[in-house]
């Protein structure tokens, strides 16, 4: 994306290489419009045939060997020696962990009505490690967080979503750390860990859980275990990045003074990373926090259970007041892990008086937490937060008549929306995708795929078009390409329009920034609470809620991306008399392309994950499967294949525009 920003400053005004370039994107433009005239044209003649349908309740082969397979394990699961000394022992490992940091916060312990730290000591704990590792802001939000949760009458589900976080965070960093650090250096070991970095960032949180139920059965352990794995991936990149930023110069100034290669490590490079790396967690957490909250469809304590119910039974109010849940506790642990990354950075720069004294005000708050932690060990007051959740009632109370008033005084306007997206954009292309024949679909994807991001990015589409045949649910899975490419180009229309105009104005960037950072700390579950209100549960509440959830990562990158642009090369084209409409579309976003093809990566990868959520809500096709998977034994091997071709389009989609991208920035 650099490259192709920086290279209208090199050519200047030379003329030869600008003809080219639109040469070969017009050639390119040609070639998809030849494939999809094509397409449309024997579309209009074998409509109907060989699509590959598969009834709701029907299964292949395939699927009658997955359920084979799942039959077999289960039968054999306590004598296999592989099951017996290796996937028994780890789940009970985790098990372990996850019941110690239950009973220490959330669930009741051996021999106790309640758990060894009740409400009071476990906000003093929280108050005191915003406070150490960020300030007393963070302190104060903290503190408020915490006992909003019990005021909303969620205190035990918060606690077991937060006992189960911790856990899957602490086993997620204790590989993530190292393996970041031997990835920053080890040219070697990074190039061979990036592809299975890329690929487990490209695979949406409903795919981590049917194989691991597999192995590990349902449950908190298998929750905790997929939720590790799900959030290793930004903890390892990032702690490699910040391994690989260190100067060289201060490296090898260590190296001329005789450290060695553990002192290098421990001396220079991990602190001068230090707060790279406490971003990564930052993420790492937000990360498990997403997952903790899905994975309640494999029977995980928490809020996240509550927002599935609640879902299940169309019961907005009590959704809204989880899902609000689940947002506080996202902030709050956003913030005071944010603030931990540059405390350091902070407290050098200011003059304050109380730095002096920080370390007794630390210690000082360190016996006041201990205080805390006793009295909410020894005394039910402080240890059962008091109240009926008198407040959670009235939020979920007005969340519900919020629905009913909505759904009374605006279903007009809401379903005049949703019947022309659906009858004008959205039916015509699923029936493309779904009555064409599949050898046509797939002929017309991998095409597209060579053009767009050639031949590598073609032969990956040719072998994921293959396997997506083999599962057996081709139909369910155009289905959700088609409300996939829908959503997304919806993405790319919200994206342009938000992304230029905070490129072009710094003001709007401030002001919508902060918004945009707060969506994208929200877990998805979150999203289809108010569109469930709006639009009912139909496939186009998951399609509403995938735009919310895609945009702003989408907005960000193209805001990014048209700030780029040289600012000389825009007052050159004011002064040759342009106005700001052509600015925009000849020289901010022709220059912007590369951003703009990872917008649509970024915005197609995140669509995907939301729409398959939404298979909760009505959206049916491969997120439906998914979910029925888990819930009817007899249709777990059919669920499983949903997973493994969800797999199949994301890398499909990743492939095919990572490589357009790229292309864009040659």
């Amino acid at each position: 994306m650099t490259v192709a920003m920086e290279k209208p400053e090199k050519t200047g005004t030379a003329e030869p290489p600008a003809p080219a370039r639109r040469e070969r994107g017009i050639n390119r433009s040609v070639v998809v419009a030849a494939i999809l005239l094509v397409w449309f044209v024997l579309f209009a003649v074998l409509r109907g045939r060989q699509t590959l349908s598969l009834a709701a309740a029907d299964l292949t082969d395939l699927h009658r060997w997955f359920n084979d397979v799942n039959d077999s394990i289960g039968a054999n699961r306590n004598s296999n020696p592989l099951f017996l000394y290796f996937f028994n022992e780890i789940r009970l490992v985790i098990d372990s962990l996850v019941t110690f940091v239950q009973e220490l916060i959330s669930q009741p312990a051996p021999g106790r009505p309640v758990p060894q730290i009740g409400w009071l000591g476990v906000v003093g704990i929280a108050g005191y490690v915003s406070w150490a590792a960020g300030n007393w802001r963070v302190a104060l939000l903290t503190v408020a967080g915490f006992t909003f949760l019990g005021l909303q009458g969620l205190w035990q589900e918060s606690m077991d979503t937060l006992a189960l976080t911790v856990s899957a965070v602490c086993v997620a960093l204790l590989f993530a750390i190292p393996l970041g650090v031997w990835a920053g250096l080890s040219d070697r070991f990074n190039r061979v860990v990036t592809p299975f970095l890329d690929f487990m960032q490209t695979m949406p949180t409903f795919v981590y859980l049917a194989p691991l139920t597999l192995f590990f059965l349902i449950g908190p352990a298998s929750a905790t275990i997929a939720t590790a794995i799900y959030a290793a991936p930004p903890a390892i990149r990032i702690t490699a990045h910040a391994i690989r930023s260190v100067p060289q110069t201060t490296v090898e100034a260590a190296d001329s003074m005789g450290a060695t290669r553990r002192q290098a490590l421990l001396k220079v490079l991990l602190p001068m990373s230090r707060r790279t790396v406490v971003m990564g967690v930052n993420q790492t957490i937000m990360a498990a926090l997403a997952m903790v909250t899905i994975a309640a469809l494999i029977d995980a304590p928490g809020l996240g259970k509550t927002v599935v119910q609640a879902l299940q039974s169309l019961d907005v109010g009590t959704a809204f007041n989880a899902g609000l849940a689940i947002v506080v506790m996202a902030i709050v642990l956003d913030r005071v892990t944010t603030a931990a990354s540059g405390r350091a950075e902070t407290a050098r720069g200011s003059d304050s008086p109380f730095l002096k004294w920080r370390r007794h005000l630390l210690a000082a708050g360190a016996m006041m937490a201990a205080v805390l932690v006793y009295l909410s060990h020894t005394y039910l007051w402080a240890a059962e937060f008091p109240g009926e959740g008198g407040i959670g009632s009235s939020i979920a109370k007005t969340a519900a008549d919020v629905t009913t008033w909505a759904q009374d005084n605006l279903s007009g306007l809401t379903n005049a929306f949703r019947d022309a997206l659906t009858n004008g954009l959205l039916n015509p292309f699923q029936t493309l995708l779904t009555d064409s024949p599949w050898w046509l679909v797939g002929a017309a994807l991998v095409g597209l795929g060579a053009v767009l991001g050639g031949w590598r990015a073609g032969a990956t589409a040719a072998v994921c078009v293959g396997l997506l045949v083999a599962t057996g649910v081709w139909s369910d899975a155009m289905t959700t390409l088609a409300s996939t490419a829908v959503a997304t180009v919806l993405v790319m229309l919200l994206g342009v329009v938000l992304g230029v105009w905070m490129g072009r104005s710094a003001l709007v960037d401030r002001l919508l920034r902060p918004s945009l950072d707060a969506a994208q700390v929200m877990p998805p579950f979150v999203y289809l609470v108010p569109f469930l209100a709006l639009f009912g549960a139909t496939r186009f509440t998951a399609i509403v809620a995938a735009i919310v959830y895609a945009a702003p990562v989408a907005i960000k990158i193209i805001a990014d991306g048209v700030r780029a642009v040289p600012e000389t090369t825009v007052e050159a084209a004011m002064s040759t008399g342009c106005n700001t409409w052509q600015i925009i579309t000849k020289v901010q976003l022709p220059m912007s392309r590369g951003a703009l093809t990872l917008a649509t990566n970024q915005g197609l990868i995140y669509v995907l994950s939301m729409v398959v959520v939404g298979g909760l809500v009505g959206a049916g096709a491969l997120g439906y499967d998914v979910v029925a998977g888990f819930s009817q034994g007899q249709l777990y091997g059919k669920g499983l294949a949903a997973g493994l071709a969800i797999v199949l389009l994301g890398v499909m989609f990743d492939r095919i525009t990572q490589a357009a991208a790229r292309r864009a920035g040659a």
